[in-house]
């Protein structure tokens, strides 16, 4: 009986011991939630937890909506750009003319078109909408320079 005693013994002073170690654990964290929070007892601090939630949530919901403000103000912005280098004359070397795209994220922008010959340098500019010329027809360059704006674009 003396073996089983001992056993018992030994089992229960583990448990105790055990017990005792998870007490001490808890009993600490509670101390330093009271220390941080600066709260008395465990019920103002779960309050203050929730109200912090509560706050953190309404944040994040303006966070979300400015995003979103962002999100559709920045399609405005200048997202695709092309240029085509060429050589519409003959009797110049070098690809020396060349047209600029600069178009937002539904196509529409400008055309900047330089045309270099020996005399002279000439700058045309045209409105583009939804990738299409609005007061004046594109040149089979221009539609180029488009084309390249819009397979460039980059990856949203």
């Amino acid at each position: 009986m003396e073996t089983t005693e001992l056993i018992f013994f030994l089992i229960t002073v583990a448990y105790l011991i055990g017990l005792t170690y998870f007490l001490v654990r808890v009993r600490n964290h509670y101390h330093n939630l009271i220390k941080i929070s600066g709260k008395v007892n465990l019920t103002e601090i779960l309050e203050a937890i929730l109200d912090k939630l509560k706050e953190n949530r309404q944040d994040l919901d303006n966070i979300k909506k400015q995003i979103d403000i962002l999100k559709n103000d920045s399609r405005l912005h200048i997202q695709k750009v092309g240029i085509l280098r060429y050589n519409p004359f003959s009797n110049t070397g070098g690809d020396q003319s060349f047209v600029l795209a600069v178009l937002d994220d539904s196509d529409s922008g400008i055309i900047l078109t330089s045309l270099h010959n020996r005399e002279s340098t000439r700058w045309y500019a045209k409105n583009v909408k939804e990738g299409k010329g609005t007061d004046f027809q594109l040149t089979e360059e221009e539609k180029k320079a488009i084309k390249l704006a819009t397979v460039n674009k980059k990856v949203k």
